[in-house]
Order: C-alpha cells, then structure tokens, then sequence
C-alpha cells in the first residue's frame, strides 16, 4: 500500500510540475512577444511556484489517485491566471497589449465552464477540484480588479477583496462555513463579475459605461453576499448546532444501547471460548 501511494504521489508531482514548466514557457514567450519586465517575470514566477507547491500539497493530503482530466483543464486556467497576473504587474510600468490581455483572460473565463462539465461527464467530481476552481476563480477576479482599480480607483478592489474578506470573517464565525441552498442567481452574479471587469479593461466601451459595468458587479455582489451572510446567521443554530449535537447523541446512544443489550451475551460467549481453548490446550500437553 506505502509503494502505491508513493507512485501515485509522483505522478501527481509530475502532472504538476509539467503545469509549472508550462508556466514558465508562458512567461518567457510574453517576455520575448512583449518584453516583459522584473515585476511581471517575478509576480508570475511566484505564482507559478505558489500554484505548484499549494496544489502538491493538497493532492498528497487528500491521497489523491489521479490528476483527472477536470483538474488538467483547472490547472490550465491557472497558468493563463498566471500569465493575466504577471501582465497586471507589469502595468504598472506599462501598459501590456489590450488584445494579448483580453485573449488570455477571455480564454481564463471561458474555460471555467468547461472543468466542471469535464468533471460530470467523466465522474472525476472531487472537493478538492471544485476548491481548486474556485481559488483559481477568485484569484483571477482579484487581479482583474486591481488592474481596473488603477484606471477607476481603489474601490474597484471591493470586488476581489470580498470573498477573501468573507473568509477571514468565517475564523472569527464559523457559522459563515455552513452549507447555503442551491441558488442560481448566486451562480450567475458569481459567473458575471469577470465578463464586467474585463469589459472595463479592454477600454472597448466609453469611460462611463465601462464605470456603470463595474458599479453594477459591485453591487450585485454586494447583494448576493448579503443575502447569504442574513441567510447564514438566521440559520447558525440550525444547520451547524443542533444537526452535529443531534448526530453525536445518536450515535452516543446507540453506541451505548448496544454495549448494554450485548454486554452479558458478550462476556459469556467469550468465558466459554476461553475454557474451551484452555481444556484443548490440556488435552494436547497430556497425549
């Protein structure tokens, strides 16, 4: 069992290290296409590597038998985030081509439609590919907005910064880790915040639509959070109290339940087959 886990733990650091070397390969066409500068070769190394080493560990943890084809098509999404961040970074010196950077992002957007249906139709669903997804997700929302942040002003950043707000906010709560109901309009103001951010990017609308497009992702996320931040706390007790303190005490007294009922019969049965094993164990020193 150690020798499988250990080869399916390196074919796992070879999946993910191939996703790292692509990284790098990426970088270094940008820093030969555009000339790529120090802060955007080291922000997308780091995070390359950052990618490479949180993913490893996550994989060995969970003991994870193969990559899977979903995880291949998140893993790819990570790399052009990868690539998105070190162009972002870069801006700050200068500006990176408006086409090479709508390309990458619009590709980054489109393909998170895709890991998910790969992942049912293959049956490889997993919590640490939907994880993984998300991560890739939020961070790519976040880079967006610091890019859009530069042009708009800071307030822009609210739309990236809220989920890791919402995080932080749940080590304090821990009622805000609790399950929420299925919800599509969640799904929808969730799949909306890239397409408007990257609308305002590409500078392809006037200032103001492109400062009413961003407004509008702001404050339906703002509104979805909301909604579900209420939806939690009139909830804490229910979902997360009494149902752990209800399945303890079932199992609690069912554990004693049985051990009660069987104890008597138990304990017989086992003097019985003691004296049976000693009275053979006699027979045979006697012959």
């Amino acid at each position: 069992m150690a020798l499988i886990n250990t080869y399916d733990g390196r074919l796992l650091l070879s999946e993910t290290t191939v996703g790292a070397g692509a990284q790098v390969l990426l970088l270094a066409f940008l820093g030969t296409a555009i000339g790529l500068g120090p802060a955007g070769w080291l922000t997308g190394l780091a995070f390359g590597l950052a990618t490479w080493a949180v993913l490893n560990r996550a994989l060995l943890r969970t003991r994870t038998r193969t990559f899977g084809p979903a995880n291949r098509v998140t893993l790819g999404r990570a790399i052009l985030v990868g690539a998105v961040t070190a162009l972002v970074a870069d801006s700050f010196q200068s500006s990176p081509p408006v086409s090479l950077f709508v390309g990458l992002t619009a590709v980054a957007l489109i393909l998170d439609g895709v890991d998910g249906k790969v992942a049912r139709r293959t049956g490889t669903s997993t919590a640490l590919g939907a994880r993984f997804d998300m991560e890739v997700d939020a961070f790519l929302i976040l880079v967006l907005s610091v890019y859009v942040s530069m042009s708009m002003g800071p307030w822009v950043l609210l739309i990236g910064l809220m989920r890791y707000v919402f995080v932080a906010a749940a080590k304090v709560a821990p009622w805000l880790n609790n399950s929420l109901p299925h919800s599509m309009a969640r799904k929808t103001v969730a799949a909306v915040q890239g397409v408007f951010l990257l609308v305002a990017a590409s500078g392809l609308l006037p200032y103001a639509a492109g400062f009413g497009f961003v407004a509008l992702a702001l404050g339906s996320l703002l509104w979805s959070f909301g909604r579900d931040i209420v939806w939690l706390f009139r909830n804490r007790e229910g979902v997360a109290g009494p149902t752990a303190t209800t399945a303890a005490t079932v199992t609690a007294t069912v554990h004693e339940t049985v051990t009660v009922t069987m104890e008597p019969a138990a304990v017989e049965h086992r003097a019985s087959e003691r004296r049976t094993g000693e009275r053979r164990a006699a027979e045979l020193v006697t012959s």
